[in-house]
């Protein structure tokens, strides 16, 4: 019981850290994007920025949105491991967050942080290898960095990402086979799959499918989809906003950049908070944007370009129930947090993991 706390307090304490490194690259990217976005104009392929300062100004949120998961594994890793961990989870972070195999797949965050502690602890066991002085020195930056890429990125790409390369291909089967049955139902599982991972493939393949729908002229999916994207961020920053004892001076900071990615429809604003706190953020979050993406289905709302959150309220076709939908979506999931989520000073004698 004893060495099972333990692995479950270094597993809290490297995805704190991990948050904790990752947090300006959030901030910055979002931010930047919601500034830019928040100029451009809707069109069918997105928001476009048409000024160039302001299109300069979104390529630096995309660079600081670019850089976020891997520095999350980067730093999970090290939390374990120490330097040595850092370029390793680095490397795989990128690869959990771009496409890469034969089925072009990727896990974002929560393959990141998969990958992070495979690759804290695989490095921590390198480090007990006894080995002659002269190649002790070229272990930290030569042996032990092309050992762990090596090992966990073929296991990545042949024996993870083929079975969730599989399990999407069934998703969109499956998602296709009740469109024109119940519009409840495939409004909720559309919210969920949105919320779930936050950018990773479950809710790209929720965004495949409304876009493969759109092509068709069929609006109401999408609706569903970028209703429940702004859900997550607008949640968690209204819950720091109202409930301060449940999060850190760095979460409540964090609120309010959360907060502007929600109206934008960024959904990865919430990726911190559900890395420090996953099994209470993770339920929270999908069940509220489920609810969301049901009641615009049922609504008949139908958002007619390829973005989210309020930011493209004038190409909604039922504007009044994308807002009442987004609104209560969010409220559910703050509420969920509100009983769910202990305050800090319980959190910090109490918390045995994530």
């Amino acid at each position: 019981m004893k060495n099972q706390n333990s692995f479950w307090k270094d597993l809290q304490k490297a995805f704190n850290t991990g948050v904790s490194y990752m947090l300006p690259a959030v901030v910055v990217g979002g931010i930047f994007l919601a500034i830019s976005l928040s100029t451009g104009e809707a069109t069918d392929d997105g928001m476009k920025v048409n000024n160039q300062f302001m299109q300069n100004i979104n390529d630096l949120g995309s660079a600081g949105f670019a850089i976020m998961i891997p520095l999350l594994a980067g730093y999970i890793s090290y939390s374990l491991a120490g330097k040595p961990g850092i370029a390793p989870a680095m490397i795989l972070g990128y690869v959990a967050n771009n496409p890469i195999g034969s089925g072009e797949v990727q896990t974002g965050f929560l393959g990141a942080m998969v990958l992070g502690v495979a690759t804290g602890y695989l490095v921590r066991w390198c480090k007990t290898w006894k080995v002659p002085a002269t190649i002790k020195t070229i272990m930290p930056i030569l042996i032990v960095p092309i050992f762990t890429t090596f090992v966990l990125g073929i296991i990545y790409i042949y024996v993870i990402a083929v079975p969730i390369s599989s399990a999407m291909n069934w998703l969109v089967d499956y998602l296709g086979s009740i469109q024109g049955g119940s519009a409840l139902l495939i409004g909720l599982i559309i919210g969920a799959m949105t919320a779930v991972d936050m950018g990773g493939p479950i809710n790209k393949t929720a965004t495949a499918f409304t876009l493969a729908l759109m092509a068709e002229g069929i609006y109401g999916p999408n609706g569903a989809h970028r209703v429940a994207v702004a859900v997550p961020p607008l949640a968690l920053a209204i819950s720091t906003f109202i409930d301060r004892k449940k999060y850190t001076s760095e979460d409540k900071d964090l609120g309010i950049s959360a907060f502007f990615m929600g109206l934008i429809g960024i959904t990865e604003g919430a990726i911190p908070f559900a890395v420090k706190d996953i099994k209470r953020v993770l339920p929270a979050i999908i069940i509220g944007s489920a609810i969301s993406g049901a009641l615009a289905m049922i609504n008949n709302v139908e958002v007619l370009v390829p973005h989210g959150g309020l930011i493209i309220l004038p190409l909604v076709n039922g504007k009044l129930w994308f807002f009442i939908s987004m609104l209560i979506g969010v409220l559910v999931s703050v509420i969920i947090l509100h009983f769910t989520k202990p305050n800090i000073e319980n959190t910090t004698k109490n918390n045995t993991g994530f």
